[in-house]
């Protein structure tokens, strides 16, 4: 532990008159830089490998050659690792650097146990390779932002819980009785990301690698953007805001401007934020009014963040001189102004015209990317900028690489945000567009694909620019570390906390006295973010006419299961949505919309949240067979100018239908209605109909093997949206 006893050398025995308190004891201790350092270092490189598959896979839009003709470098497969290596293990160990570095200071001790410390680090490390391994192989729930399988989930669960230990271990154990704001934030995060984790990580285990959402259709989307919302909130938001609090008082010499300010922010921030996941499906089967108290408390979210980016941009009154002359604290004005920015934005893009437009559409890549690239990317390279030096005892190598790495990264951050906003809007309008006679002006989506190509170019140069001031910065750091010596364990001491205690003045006000009391304080904040998690999910799980069934809609054949098993394997939800919206345009464009009891089988639903590709829900029986097998033979022969990548493997690799009963029994176990006949034939009839498919092929001149998988993919894909079909027959 590191610590050693001594009387305050301010309060001597000695020197005290009669009848005063006894002087407080003062304990030496050091804090572990060592941990704050692991971290650092994993942010960097980890940062790197995030930022550089993602320029490969915006290349691939462009270019998707660019996968260099591998089933483990598709887009599909490579876009969940560039977005899990980003979130996860670039923001992750940044969240880690800068919560291990703060707390211990804002608690006057070291962390509660440094093997917890150590275990939480490789831990956390050994799960991003094990979702760098697994993802590529196509390993994967589908699930966005929650791709990972559930061996792995439970490797999560795992290591937070070793770090809330360590975490309320380090708080319990203080030496300073006041909870500074930062640590409100981290408790916050931490009971939220582990409710959220919980939750929607419900599986159904096939085997090892292979799981079923315990949720189905339209519950699941819900779930899955309660989550993926959140995560938002709660990953990337929360523990910024909470190191900003700390941090950027500390780079600034400034104190925070408004502590009641804070204060409001963080309770209005956490209850607000919990609500407005249902914003990512408007238009979608959801019930309406689940869709519109996701929209009113997104607009009322404008408040609590802008409250946050307020408070930390006024901090920096009086100091603005030092802006203009440090280049750490250019970084955390445009990291607050990129935040403020997209919380901005986020809301408008949550009023239901503005959504019509933007939803599947390049704007709300531009919207996901300038939080990214400029809230939690520039926080990071301004913490790590910041720590590194100090915990060496040198000066930065170079404070001009610094600089250069700054205005390169903003350049990469305009030149990747502004060609998407373009090709957003470009998007959504000419999906829109109609011709004086009332009929689509651009009725192959295609033609909408290729007229966002440049842009496409454009963000990916924008990518190499922030890629490379990256670099910059881990030559500029790495140099800084080799020129100085790092301090392990940094001495330190303060007055241990006293038990007794009576609140007087200031500490008698009501806040005062959760900011004593992490315990209540972490209990609060579970009620708080429970609230509007409890109202949305509950009535959509226990109201049975908020997902009514239709009688036509039957479950997934076997042959159909393992097809939509390598739909989710390929990543093809990455590209394609699988969700009508009620407009006249994609009435239009693609079929009747679509209803909420069509997917009441769907384990995990396939909605999508991005239109690379045209819809796929009314795709059964649009096409042949052999329409589908030279589309995925070759995309360009069915598709000139087609920028989808092919899929030579499909057609070589064998497909084993071996644990084809496992699945349906899976599925049976999540609510899917098999019976046991249909469970113990589900290999002959897979192999029955994969027959057929091939049969049908041979007469269109196709020569393919029964069992290979692009027989099971096609059978999917003939068989989406042919149920409600199914219906309209019957009521003619």
């Amino acid at each position: 532990m590191n610590v050693s006893l001594e009387p305050s050398a301010h309060a001597a025995p000695e020197r005290r008159q009669p009848g005063t308190a006894a002087a407080p004891v003062v304990e030496r201790f050091a804090y572990d830089n060592l941990i704050v350092r692991n971290f650092g270092i994993a942010t960097i490189i980890w940062g790197i490998v995030g930022m550089l598959v993602g320029v490969i896979a915006a290349t691939q839009l462009f270019a998707p050659a660019a996968n260099l003709g591998n089933q483990y470098t598709t887009f599909g497969r490579i876009r969940p690792l560039h977005t899990n290596a980003v979130i996860f293990a670039f923001v992750g160990n940044a969240i880690f650097m800068g919560v291990y570095y703060s707390l211990q200071r804002l608690c006057k001790a070291r962390m509660f146990s440094d093997l917890l410390s150590k275990i939480h680090f490789w831990g956390w490390q050994l799960i991003i390779v094990s979702a760098a391994l697994t993802l590529p192989l196509g390993i994967t729930t589908s699930k966005e932002y929650a791709e990972l399988e559930w061996p792995i989930d439970i490797a999560i669960t795992l290591m937070w819980v070793v770090f809330g230990i360590n975490m309320f271990g380090t708080i319990i154990k203080r030496r300073e009785r006041h909870l500074y704001v930062a640590i409100w934030f981290y408790i916050a995060t931490f009971i939220t990301v582990a409710v959220l984790h919980l939750t929607n990580s419900m599986e159904m285990p096939v085997n090892f690698l292979k799981s079923y959402s315990l949720y189905a259709g339209v519950q699941d989307a819900l779930v899955q953007w309660w989550y993926g919302h959140n995560a938002v909130a709660f990953f990337l938001t929360t523990p910024y805001l909470g190191m900003m609090y700390y941090f950027l008082p500390k780079m600034a010499n400034r104190p925070v401007y408004s502590y009641k300010l804070s204060i409001l922010h963080f309770w209005a921030l956490i209850f607000i934020y919990i609500w407005a996941g249902p914003h990512h499906l408007l238009y979608s089967s959801l019930p309406d009014w689940a869709q519109s108290l996701g929209v009113v408390f997104s607009i009322m979210l404008i408040a609590p963040s802008w409250g946050g980016m307020i408070n930390g941009l006024l901090t920096l009154r009086g100091a603005w001189d030092k802006v203009r002359e440090d280049a750490i604290l250019k970084f955390m004005v445009v990291g607050l102004t990129g935040y403020g920015m997209a919380t901005f934005e986020g809301p408008m893009l949550s009023l239901k015209n503005v959504n019509a437009i933007a939803h599947f559409t390049d704007w709300v890549v531009a919207h996901v990317h300038v939080g990214a690239l400029a809230w939690n990317g520039f926080l990071t390279f301004a913490m790590l900028y910041w720590l590194i030096p100090r915990m060496y005892h040198t000066p930065l190598f170079s404070k001009k690489l610094v600089n250069v790495h700054f205005w390169i990264g903003t350049l990469g951050i305009l030149f990747y945000a502004v060609p998407m906003y373009i090709s957003g809007f470009t998007q959504g309008m000419m999906w829109k567009d109609f011709t004086d006679e009332g009929v689509l002006k651009y009725p192959s989506f295609l033609e909408t694909t290729l007229q966002i190509l440049p842009m496409h170019m454009m963000r990916a140069a924008g990518g190499v620019l922030y890629l490379t001031g990256t670099i910059i910065m881990a030559y500029n750091l790495f140099k800084t570390m080799a020129a100085g010596s790092l301090t392990a364990n940094e001495a330190a001491e303060a007055p241990a906390l006293e038990k007794a205690y009576t609140p007087t003045g200031h500490d008698a006000y009501w806040h005062r006295w959760f900011e004593r009391k992490p315990i209540p304080l972490l209990v609060g904040s579970l009620v708080v973010i429970l609230i509007g998690s409890l109202i949305e999910l509950v009535p959509t799980f226990m109201v049975e006419s908020n997902v009514p069934t239709i009688s036509t809609v039957q479950p997934y054949t076997a042959l159909e299961v393992e097809g939509r098993d390598l739909y989710i394997k390929e990543g093809c939800v990455s590209c394609h949505s699988q969700l009508v919206r009620p407009f006249r345009s994609e009435t239009e464009r693609y079929g009747e919309y679509a209803k909420a009891g069509e997917f009441v089988y769907d384990h995990p639903f396939l909605w999508g949240s991005k239109r690379t590709g045209p819809d796929l829900l009314r795709e059964g029986g649009k096409y042949p067979d052999s329409w589908h097998y030279h589309h995925m033979r070759e995309p360009a022969s069915m598709s000139p100018g087609s920028i989808m990548p092919a899929y030579p493997w499909l057609l070589e690799q064998s497909l084993s239908y071996a644990r084809t009963g496992d699945k349906l029994e899976a599925l049976k176990a999540v609510g899917v209605p098999y019976d046991n006949i249909q469970i113990a034939n589900a290999q002959a009839d897979a192999e029955a109909q994969a027959q057929k498919i091939a049969a049908n092929l041979a007469k269109e001149g196709i020569k393919v093997a029964p069992d290979k998988e692009i027989v099971a993919l096609i059978a999917y894909l003939q068989r989406l949206g042919t149920d409600i079909k199914k219906l309209e027959t019957a009521q003619k």
